[in-house]
Protein backbone atom coordinates (compact mmCIF):
# COMPACT_ATOMS: atom_id res chain seq x y z
CA UNK A 1 0.00 0.00 0.00
CA UNK A 2 2.83 2.43 0.83
CA UNK A 3 4.43 1.83 -2.55
CA UNK A 4 1.15 2.59 -4.32
CA UNK A 5 0.72 5.86 -2.38
CA UNK A 6 4.33 6.86 -3.10
CA UNK A 7 3.87 6.20 -6.83
CA UNK A 8 0.60 8.18 -6.85
CA UNK A 9 2.30 11.09 -5.08
CA UNK A 10 5.23 11.04 -7.53
CA UNK A 11 2.85 11.06 -10.49
CA UNK A 12 1.30 14.29 -9.21
CA UNK A 13 4.61 16.14 -9.00
CA UNK A 14 5.50 18.32 -11.97
CA UNK A 15 8.16 16.89 -14.25
CA UNK A 16 11.55 18.49 -13.97
CA UNK A 17 12.22 20.80 -16.86
CA UNK A 18 14.87 19.71 -19.29
CA UNK A 19 17.63 21.81 -20.74
CA UNK A 20 17.99 21.52 -24.52
CA UNK A 21 21.73 21.46 -25.09
CA UNK A 22 22.78 18.76 -27.59
CA UNK A 23 22.47 20.34 -31.04
CA UNK A 24 21.94 18.11 -34.06
CA UNK A 25 23.76 20.15 -36.73
CA UNK A 26 23.17 17.47 -39.39
CA UNK A 27 19.42 18.14 -39.18
CA UNK A 28 19.70 21.88 -38.50
CA UNK A 29 19.77 24.59 -41.19
CA UNK A 30 21.15 28.10 -41.57
CA UNK A 31 19.82 29.86 -44.66
CA UNK A 32 19.55 33.39 -46.02
CA UNK A 33 17.54 35.36 -48.56
CA UNK A 34 18.28 38.66 -50.27
CA UNK A 35 17.51 40.60 -53.45
CA UNK A 36 19.91 40.94 -56.35
CA UNK A 37 18.80 43.49 -58.95
CA UNK A 38 15.32 43.20 -57.46
CA UNK A 39 15.17 39.41 -57.87
CA UNK A 40 14.77 37.28 -54.72
CA UNK A 41 17.78 35.01 -54.14
CA UNK A 42 18.54 32.42 -51.49
CA UNK A 43 21.43 30.43 -50.13
CA UNK A 44 22.68 28.55 -47.12
CA UNK A 45 25.72 27.79 -45.01
CA UNK A 46 26.78 24.15 -44.92
CA UNK A 47 29.01 24.19 -41.82
CA UNK A 48 28.24 25.78 -38.50
CA UNK A 49 28.50 24.87 -34.83
CA UNK A 50 26.03 25.75 -32.09
CA UNK A 51 26.49 25.58 -28.33
CA UNK A 52 23.13 25.88 -26.64
CA UNK A 53 21.66 25.73 -23.14
CA UNK A 54 17.91 26.43 -23.15
CA UNK A 55 15.31 25.54 -20.53
CA UNK A 56 11.86 26.80 -21.58
CA UNK A 57 10.97 27.21 -17.90
CA UNK A 58 13.99 29.50 -17.36
CA UNK A 59 14.57 31.39 -20.63
CA UNK A 60 16.50 34.22 -18.97
CA UNK A 61 19.22 31.70 -18.04
CA UNK A 62 19.60 30.56 -21.68
CA UNK A 63 22.89 30.81 -23.54
CA UNK A 64 23.69 30.33 -27.20
CA UNK A 65 26.78 30.64 -29.37
CA UNK A 66 26.91 29.98 -33.11
CA UNK A 67 30.02 29.92 -35.29
CA UNK A 68 29.56 29.82 -39.05
CA UNK A 69 32.27 28.77 -41.50
CA UNK A 70 31.79 31.50 -44.09
CA UNK A 71 33.54 29.54 -46.85
CA UNK A 72 30.77 26.92 -46.56
CA UNK A 73 28.37 29.32 -48.28
CA UNK A 74 26.19 27.92 -51.05
CA UNK A 75 24.70 30.60 -53.28
CA UNK A 76 23.62 28.11 -55.90
CA UNK A 77 26.65 28.57 -58.14
CA UNK A 78 30.37 27.90 -57.79
CA UNK A 79 31.15 31.30 -59.32
CA UNK A 80 28.90 33.03 -56.77
CA UNK A 81 30.47 31.08 -53.91
CA UNK A 82 33.98 32.09 -55.02
CA UNK A 83 32.97 35.76 -55.37
CA UNK A 84 31.34 35.87 -51.92
CA UNK A 85 34.42 34.29 -50.28
CA UNK A 86 36.61 37.02 -51.80
CA UNK A 87 38.02 40.14 -50.20
CA UNK A 88 35.19 42.48 -51.23
CA UNK A 89 32.57 40.25 -49.61
CA UNK A 90 33.40 37.94 -46.67
CA UNK A 91 37.19 37.88 -47.11
CA UNK A 92 37.25 34.34 -45.73
CA UNK A 93 41.05 34.15 -45.72
CA UNK A 94 41.26 36.95 -43.14
CA UNK A 95 37.87 36.29 -41.47
CA UNK A 96 36.96 32.59 -41.80
CA UNK A 97 34.04 32.62 -39.36
CA UNK A 98 31.05 34.67 -38.30
CA UNK A 99 30.03 34.41 -34.66
CA UNK A 100 26.87 35.11 -32.67
CA UNK A 101 27.00 35.15 -28.86
CA UNK A 102 23.77 35.66 -26.95
CA UNK A 103 23.64 38.12 -24.08
CA UNK A 104 20.05 37.38 -23.12
CA UNK A 105 16.81 35.59 -23.98
CA UNK A 106 13.32 36.73 -23.10
CA UNK A 107 9.97 35.01 -23.35
CA UNK A 108 7.39 36.72 -25.57
CA UNK A 109 4.55 34.25 -24.88
CA UNK A 110 2.98 31.32 -26.75
CA UNK A 111 6.31 29.57 -27.40
CA UNK A 112 7.87 32.73 -28.84
CA UNK A 113 11.19 34.09 -27.56
CA UNK A 114 13.82 36.62 -28.53
CA UNK A 115 17.56 36.09 -28.27
CA UNK A 116 19.70 39.21 -28.21
CA UNK A 117 23.44 39.28 -28.60
CA UNK A 118 26.47 40.27 -30.62
CA UNK A 119 26.97 39.21 -34.21
CA UNK A 120 30.55 39.53 -35.48
CA UNK A 121 31.40 39.35 -39.17
CA UNK A 122 34.68 40.56 -40.71
CA UNK A 123 35.85 41.80 -37.32
CA UNK A 124 32.83 44.09 -36.89
CA UNK A 125 30.28 43.48 -34.14
CA UNK A 126 26.67 44.60 -34.05
CA UNK A 127 23.84 44.04 -31.59
CA UNK A 128 21.12 41.85 -33.07
CA UNK A 129 17.77 40.55 -31.89
CA UNK A 130 16.71 37.15 -33.20
CA UNK A 131 13.08 36.25 -32.52
CA UNK A 132 12.37 32.52 -32.56
CA UNK A 133 9.67 29.97 -31.89
CA UNK A 134 10.51 27.03 -29.65
CA UNK A 135 8.58 23.78 -29.66
CA UNK A 136 9.34 20.41 -28.12
CA UNK A 137 8.27 16.87 -28.87
CA UNK A 138 9.57 14.62 -26.17
CA UNK A 139 13.25 15.33 -25.70
CA UNK A 140 13.71 17.05 -29.10
CA UNK A 141 13.44 20.82 -29.24
CA UNK A 142 13.07 22.89 -32.39
CA UNK A 143 14.18 26.52 -32.63
CA UNK A 144 12.90 28.37 -35.73
CA UNK A 145 13.64 32.03 -36.27
CA UNK A 146 14.55 34.84 -38.58
CA UNK A 147 16.29 38.18 -38.31
CA UNK A 148 17.64 40.75 -40.73
CA UNK A 149 21.16 42.16 -40.95
CA UNK A 150 22.42 45.02 -43.05
CA UNK A 151 25.47 44.00 -45.00
CA UNK A 152 26.89 47.55 -44.91
CA UNK A 153 27.14 47.27 -41.10
CA UNK A 154 29.75 44.53 -41.63
CA UNK A 155 31.45 45.83 -44.83
CA UNK A 156 30.04 42.91 -46.82
CA UNK A 157 30.05 43.82 -50.50
CA UNK A 158 32.61 46.57 -50.91
CA UNK A 159 33.79 48.46 -53.96
CA UNK A 160 31.43 48.06 -56.92
CA UNK A 161 29.22 45.79 -54.78
CA UNK A 162 28.44 48.59 -52.30
CA UNK A 163 25.56 49.69 -54.56
CA UNK A 164 22.34 48.53 -52.89
CA UNK A 165 20.57 48.66 -56.27
CA UNK A 166 22.65 45.67 -57.35
CA UNK A 167 22.52 43.68 -54.11
CA UNK A 168 20.12 44.86 -51.40
CA UNK A 169 21.51 45.95 -48.04
CA UNK A 170 19.08 43.76 -46.09
CA UNK A 171 19.88 40.07 -45.75
CA UNK A 172 17.32 37.88 -44.01
CA UNK A 173 18.84 35.08 -41.94
CA UNK A 174 16.70 32.02 -41.19
CA UNK A 175 17.61 29.27 -38.76
CA UNK A 176 16.14 25.88 -37.89
CA UNK A 177 18.01 24.30 -34.99
CA UNK A 178 17.25 20.88 -33.51
CA UNK A 179 18.53 19.99 -30.05
CA UNK A 180 18.06 17.11 -27.64
CA UNK A 181 17.34 17.67 -23.98
CA UNK A 182 19.63 16.52 -21.25
CA UNK A 183 19.16 16.64 -17.50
Amino acid sequence: MRVFMWLAAMACLPAAAAEFNAVDTARSRLEFTYRQMGVPMEGRFGRFAVQLAFDPDRPTAAKATMEVELASIDTGSAEGNDEIAGKQWFDTRAFPTARFVSTGVKALGNGRYEAVGKLTIKGRSQDVAAPFVFSAQGNIGTFDGTFTVKRADFSIGEGPWADFGTVANEIRIEFHILAKAGR
